[in-house]
């Protein structure tokens, strides 16, 4: 349980830090360029939904080798397990779908429901971050037109 925690502590540093350097480096490079707004608009939304893409993909990787390798729960039944499984399983639980149609066990479990709430949290800062760039983008463009 212990490497399950040590896990989750470290995947909320690295996924926290790499979507606040994406959102950083996104806006200040999206500011200096001259295209339209709604151009720059759709290029954050790209840019959002890439780092989550990553991120989900960190946590697959990590539910896949703590079961794999560590041994410490499951997913689902071990006949079907597999990284395509995990990678599944992470963006239903990332996003909070929860078909459950794959269901944890183990210690594993606790790294589900740390994804789940890093995920709501992401998402929410993904769409206040969408929000403010909107904003500033049209009032940049309200400011050239002037």
């Amino acid at each position: 349980m212990a490497m399950v925690v040590l896990v989750c502590l470290a995947l909320l540093v690295v996924i926290m830090v790499i979507y606040y350097e994406v959102l950083c480096g996104f806006m200040v490079l999206l500011l200096g360029l001259g295209i339209k707004p709604w151009a720059k608009l759709i290029v954050v939304i790209i840019a959002v939904f890439l780092a989550h893409a990553l991120e989900i993909a960190l946590y697959a990787l990590a539910i896949w080798g703590l079961v794999r390798f560590g041994g410490l729960g499951t997913l689902d039944d071990s006949s079907r397990f597999s990284l395509d499984v995990s990678l599944y399983f992470s963006a239903e639980t990332y996003t909070s779908l929860g078909y459950g149609d794959v269901v944890p066990g183990g210690a594993v479990r606790l790294l589900a429901g740390v994804e789940a709430l890093n995920g709501l949290l992401l998402i929410g800062w993904s769409a206040s971050y969408t929000y403010i760039a909107m904003e500033r983008f049209w009032s940049d463009a309200a400011g050239r037109a002037a």
